[in-house]
This record gives structure tokens, C-alpha cells and sequence, in this order.
């Protein structure tokens, strides 16, 4: 599958990040339904991924979007049950899918152990409805999602696909993960093969503590050590940054966007 050489752009502080990355969502997601139709976003957690939700349901350019042909996904989710507040889904309802007109068949959440699936089957019924939302076009077991955001953590995981971990071996497109070093231990994830698939890929970060992580995942690191080097679209690939986060990456690699 090929995909593309990362596209690096450094904000101010972590609040303009937000603030521009809602921009970019709202008008990418324009874009994509002007041209055919529906649109579909990979979401994610994390401070950062839930303040651009916020941010998004602040935008005076929101109603912009049309919400009832938008299908949302998750990379990732906390094996816990629904309405945790550790949960992803939890903090993007409140933040806001709560706030816009979402069509509820369209927002495809990762089950919990409420549901009496076990983690393995709940990450077994995420892939078969992957692909049942796959289209031809698609060329595979997933759909292209027109965006999928990415946090990143200070130890380069993406997702739920830590360091050294088997799923970043599994060709599978969803896992069970179990003994995440970041509690809670057991988790839902996509894969390194269905982030691929994305049409873009934009991974967002914040703060000096990823500045490390943002320099190997820019670098040739291999993605069983450095998942976050294996974060990569199909047609785009963004590195969305504060100035913290790209504190060690070199000067000529990243473009300033905010003074």
C-alpha cells in the first residue's frame, strides 16, 4: 500500500492547535461531502483530540458541515463500559457529538463489557462492521476515511498500538490489547494496517514531553518500536504540533502556521 511522506505544521501553544485543527476539520469534511456525498472521521481521545472537538462545537462555521452525512469511527477505545468517563466515546459526546445533528446509525462505537462481549469479540464486531461500510472503491477491508486523527503519546503509541506490543505484528484491521502500560490495561484498537487505509492521516500533539516521540516518529524508526512512524494516509499524512512537540525536530522540516 503506498503512502505518503508526512506534511509537518507547528502552531503556537497547544490552545491554537486545537483551534486550527477544528478549522481544518470543519473544511476538509465541506470538502468531501460537496464532492460526493457523505463524509467519514476516525476520531481520538486525549487532551488534545478532545479539545478540538470542543472547539469544533464552538466554530461559528460548524452548521457547515452536514452532521446527518458524516459516519464517525473511533481508533481506539477503553475496555470499559459505556458512559466511563475514560471512555473516548464519552469525552467526543460531550465535547460534541452531543451538540450536533449526528444520525446515531451513522456513529460507530467500539462495545464495552456492558454489552457481554469479551474484548476480543467486541474488537471482532468493529472489524466486521468496517467492512461492511467498505465499498469497492475502498480496495480492502476498511473504508478510506477521509480523516483519521491520531494522538500521539509521549512514548510514541498511537491508538492503542503501544511499543513492542503484538498487535503492531497483527494484520488484522481491529485487536483486543491487553497489558497496555497505560491504564486501563485492556483495549480496542485499529491497527497499523487499517490507519493506512485512511486517505489522511493527521496525527496532533502537544506539549515537550512528545518532543522525543515527534522526532523518531519523523525519522526511518521501524513502527514496532516507534508506532507513531507507521502513522501514514494513503493520499495525506499531517503532523499537526505545537512548538513543544516539535522542540526536536529539525528547523526545516516544520512550518510555522501561528506567530
Amino acid at each position: 500500500m503506498t503512502v505518503t511522506t508526512p506534511h509537518i505544521v507547528v502552531h503556537r501553544d497547544a490552545g491554537v492547535l486545537a483551534e486550527a485543527v477544528a478549522a481544518r476539520i470543519i473544511t476538509r469534511l465541506v470538502d468531501v461531502q460537496s464532492a460526493t456525498g457523505s463524509a467519514s472521521i476516525v476520531l481520538t481521545g486525549g487532551t488534545v483530540g478532545i479539545a478540538t472537538l470542543a472547539a469544533i462545537a464552538a466554530s461559528p462555521a460548524r452548521d457547515a458541515v452536514d452532521w446527518r452525512r458524516l459516519d464517525v469511527w473511533w481508533g481506539d477505545e477503553r475496555f470499559v463500559p459505556t458512559g466511563d468517563k475514560e471512555r473516548n466515546e464519552t469525552g467526543a459526546r460531550d465535547a460534541l457529538l452531543d451538540h450536533v445533528d449526528v444520525d446515531p446509525e451513522r456513529v460507530h462505537v467500539m462495545r464495552g463489557p456492558d454489552s457481554g462481549m469479551t474484548a476480543e469479540e467486541s474488537a471482532d464486531a468493529y472489524a466486521a462492521e468496517l467492512r461492511k461500510a467498505a465499498r469497492p472503491e475502498d480496495h480492502g477491508p476498511v473504508p478510506a476515511f477521509d480523516v483519521m486523527l491520531l494522538g500521539m503519546g509521549p512514548d510514541a503509541h498511537v491508538a492503542s498500538l503501544f511499543p513492542g506490543l503484538p498487535a503492531l505484528y497483527d494484520t488484522r484491521t481491529v485487536v483486543a490489547v491487553h497489558g497496555a502500560p497505560k491504564p486501563p490495561p485492556t483495549r480496542i484498537s485499529l491497527t497499523l494496517p487499517a490507519v493506512q487505509a485512511a486517505r489522511e492521516v493527521w496525527v496532533v500533539a502537544a506539549g515537550e514531553e512528545k518532543s522525543g516521540a515527534v522526532r523518531l516518529a519523523l525519522s526511518e524508526s521501524g513502527p514496532v518500536q516507534v508506532p507513531a512512524a507507521g502513522a501514514r494516509g494513503r493520499s495525506r499524512t499531517l503532523f499537526l504540533l505545537d512548538r513543544a512537540a516539535a522542540a526536536k525536530i529539525p528547523p526545516q522540516l516544520g512550518r510555522l502556521a501561528s506567530p
